[in-house]
């Protein structure tokens, strides 16, 4: 296994163990080296006293997207800030789909975006900040 497919398995193993992410149905679509694409259906318990999606699940899945391509070198990283623009509102039963790039990294620092779809159609623009903690994962137990 290369260090690129070591890494992507860390990224693939983090989200595995994500249960907020995964308890809102949220799936991991595709894992790349400093990207990510993930998917998640508005719920009726995500959507907001006007109809629409809340910004915060939004905000979520961005953010779990950030998570998955900044974990894809390997050292555990999190997220160190974000920012979000909210484009367009989401609605029930809607299906957004979160594509995360990596713009940068340096030392253990790095910037990633996030656009948020509906189908063509941008819902949501954010940009997280990453940092590496400098530790490693566990390996997993047989």
């Amino acid at each position: 296994m290369t260090h690129t497919a070591d890494a992507t398995a860390a990224a693939e193993a983090m989200f595995a163990a994500d249960r907020a992410s995964r308890g809102l149905g949220i799936e991991l679509l595709e894992q790349g080296q400093g990207t990510a694409v993930l998917r998640m259906t508005v719920t009726s318990a995500m959507v907001n006293g006007h109809g629409i999606a809340h910004g915060g699940y939004v905000f979520l899945l961005a953010d779990s997207a950030l998570a998955c391509a900044c974990n894809s070198h390997g050292p555990v990283t999190v997220a160190a800030g974000a920012d979000i623009i909210f484009v367009a509102p989401a609605h029930e039963g809607d299906t957004l789909v979160a594509r995360a790039e990596e713009r940068v990294r340096y030392g253990r620092s790095g910037v990633y975006d996030v656009t948020v779809r509906r189908g063509d159609e941008v819902v949501a623009e954010f940009r997280g900040r990453s940092r590496s903690t400098g530790t490693t994962r566990p390996k997993e137990s047989a």
